[in-house]
């Protein structure tokens, strides 16, 4: 795996786990005046979890 592979493999797995933790523990985040419902926090860490692992299984192969 090429290291700036690696990197951003870690990367979408960290911001996966942070968006998950958002939802467990219900932290309210606001942007520019409006509230970020707490489904879109597990939308967003499904797709980077998504993303993490296809990123990953395809560098694995080669």
């Amino acid at each position: 795996m090429k290291p700036v592979s690696l990197v951003v493999t870690i990367f979408l797995a960290l911001v996966a786990v942070g968006q998950f933790l958002r939802f467990v523990f219900q932290v309210e985040v606001t942007a520019g005046g409006l509230t970020v419902p707490l489904w879109l926090s597990l939308v967003a860490s499904v797709f980077a979890g998504a993303f993490a692992i296809m990123l990953w299984l395809e560098n694995r192969r080669k």
